[in-house]
């Protein structure tokens, strides 16, 4: 199991074409090659695939996994453009190239965060593809919320989002990955995470350049999704057949789906206790569980 759990994932580049455009996406690839894709994982705003190889690899005994970099995330290189983004069909739309571009069987398909809605937006387009999906504290805010931001002037408002702000005065270079690691460390979203996980992230969330290591997610495009909120992942929920797990956080959760949620008979819904928004970093041990019981 230790070999399983240290062992580097391979690394895979599809060209993905879709409507934001067109480019290469970065998928690791966990477990035997030879054996069909079973599990699609995604990640969450500002992160990336690498982050969560701690939380996949003790999986890849048993399952064979793709993790990919979304669109403005790790080493994949499809175009951004944060002018005028409203939702995030664009992510949507990349996984749904994915997809397309696996042979075999239904995968299950999960996700975190924004890994998660954008996983679930992908699942009602494709259905045929996905056997399941497990999302783990996926950002799906209050039907009347959701109703809001479909308003075209909205959008005007997106600067004042405490998390937009956020986003926007990050500091975007370090000198060496070891400043980065000693600035993160403890601090912020990072508070509590084992060192070897924030490690990883910093493998692949950081680019060497003549500046400096600069960060792969640049602020403006993470400010971008935090502020891109007129998609509808109700309606996705809705259209699914298929079954829908959502485990979400006890606290600072951003998923307002109610456990038994009314006319979505396929989804369940559970609270982590405990679980703040990243309970897949603090608690691997419930994600891991979950992703295991929907892919065998």
């Amino acid at each position: 199991m230790d070999a399983i759990r240290l062992s580097p994932p391979r690394r895979l580049t599809l060209s993905v074409r879709a409507p934001s455009g067109e480019g290469p996406m970065s998928v690791l690839d966990f477990g035997d090659e030879k054996r069909p894709v079973d599990l699609v994982f995604v990640h969450a705003n500002g992160f990336n695939a690498m982050t969560y190889r701690t939380l996949l690899a003790p999986l890849s005994g048993s399952l064979r996994i793709w993790a990919p970099d979304l669109r403005g995330h790790g080493a994949t290189l499809l175009p951004t453009e944060a002018k005028g983004r409203r939702h995030w069909h664009d992510h949507r739309d990349d996984l749904i190239a994915l997809l397309d571009a696996l042979d075999g069987p239904p995968v299950v398909l999960a996700g975190h965060s924004m890994g998660g809605t954008s996983a679930l937006l992908a699942a009602a387009e494709r259905p045929e593809r996905v056997a399941g999906l497990v999302l783990f504290d996926p950002v799906i805010w209050s039907r009347l919320t959701v109703a809001a931001f479909q308003l075209p002037l909205l959008d005007r408002l997106a600067s004042r989002i405490p998390l937009v702000k956020n986003a926007l005065r990050r500091r975007a270079v370090f000198d060496s990955r070891e400043q980065a690691l000693a600035a993160y460390s403890g601090r912020g979203a990072f508070k509590g995470w084992p060192e070897m996980m924030l490690a990883d992230y910093l493998v692949d969330g950081l680019v060497e350049t003549p500046d400096g290591f600069t960060l792969a997610c640049d602020p403006a495009w993470e400010a971008s999704n935090y502020a891109a909120q007129s998609h509808d992942p109700w309606r996705a929920l809705k259209r699914l057949d298929r079954p829908v797990r959502i485990l979400k956080g006890e606290t600072g959760s951003t998923c307002h789906v109610p456990e038994a949620p009314r006319g979505l008979p396929n989804v369940t819904v559970e609270t982590v206790p405990g679980g703040t928004h990243f309970f897949p970093m603090l608690k691997a041990d419930i994600a891991r569980d979950a992703l295991f019981d929907a892919a065998v």
